[in-house]
């Protein structure tokens, strides 16, 4: 029987800044809207917070199941190392999907009722990402889903519930957010190629190969940075400050470029997840000074 500490472990914490982020960057624009509501930005962070604990969960389950983290490197698997039993970490899989239901059945009934079936949407993709007969994790489709859903639809969502509207430059924000999420999957892929080949698992990295998963894991670091430009001009140049990530994410894209395998890639996650987080912080001061 895995011990608290390792069901701790398996719920894969290190990972929460790429929950955190979105709606610390979605609260920036509410504060500078003045439209700022602080127990809407609560509940849209647990419901955040909730469903990344439940993808991790759920990809400790499908994953181990299938046998495809039989050779893991990287953080430890519940399933996988045969600590806890599958059926155990698929329940705790959908008690945090469950959690997070309810918190966002409350932002539903104090803002609109459609935001019921974008909480479905986001749990199912969180299952299907490795669950399923055909999970889109193993097609290649991984990137694209959480640039989607820990990008785009957390912080507009943020600012939704806050603001029931969507200013234009909300739009800027997700996508740097987003590119910077999709940046820390690229990296994990990336450090499990040769895993994945061997596992039948066709990621977005086992397509574009070794090289090209590097060059994209480059691009989204500038998209990032230029979506700091571009919101600063619609903005106020106090978003600016959102540059504070430029050391993390610089450490982690030279780490890439050089050419780093295998276990040398793990602090690259931890890198890019700070640096999504920073640039989340750098954007919420920048815009609550700067309205």
């Amino acid at each position: 029987m895995a011990t608290a500490a390792q069901w701790i472990e398996g719920a894969r914490p290190r990972t929460l800044p790429a929950a955190v982020a979105p709606v610390l960057a979605g609260s920036g624009v509410a504060l500078y809207e003045y439209g700022f509501c602080w127990w809407r930005a609560v509940l849209a962070l647990l419901v955040s917070l909730l469903l990344q604990v439940g993808v991790n969960y759920a990809n400790d389950y499908s994953d181990g199941i299938r046998g495809t983290d039989d050779n893991r490197v990287g953080p430890l698997r519940l399933v996988g190392s045969g600590l806890a039993r599958p059926d155990a970490v698929k329940a705790a899989a959908f008690a945090a999907f469950g959690a997070a239901a309810v918190f966002g059945l409350a932002l539903a009934i104090s803002t609109s009722w459609w935001l019921v079936l974008v909480g479905a949407l986001s749990i199912l993709a969180a299952w299907y990402y490795t669950g399923g007969k055909k999970p889109y994790g193993y097609l290649g489709l991984g990137e694209v889903m959480v640039f989607v859903f820990f990008g785009l639809v957390a912080v507009l969502g943020t600012v939704y519930v806050q603001l029931e509207d969507l200013p234009g430059y909300s739009w800027l924000v997700a996508v740097g957010i987003g590119a910077l999420a999709c940046a820390i999957l690229v990296a994990n892929n990336l450090r499990d190629i040769p895993t994945d080949i061997g596992a039948g698992k066709r990621t977005l990295a086992v397509k574009l190969g070794d090289r090209g998963t590097r060059r994209l894991f480059a691009i989204l670091v500038v998209l990032a940075a230029v979506m700091i430009a571009r919101i600063a001009i619609a903005t106020t140049p106090w978003a600016c400050l959102a540059l504070v990530a430029a050391l993390p994410l610089a450490r982690g894209t030279r780490t890439v470029v050089a050419g780093a395998k295998g276990p040398a890639l793990i602090p690259v996650l931890q890198l890019t997840g700070v640096g999504e987080l920073l640039y989340a912080v750098g954007l919420f001061a920048g815009l609550w000074i700067g309205r």
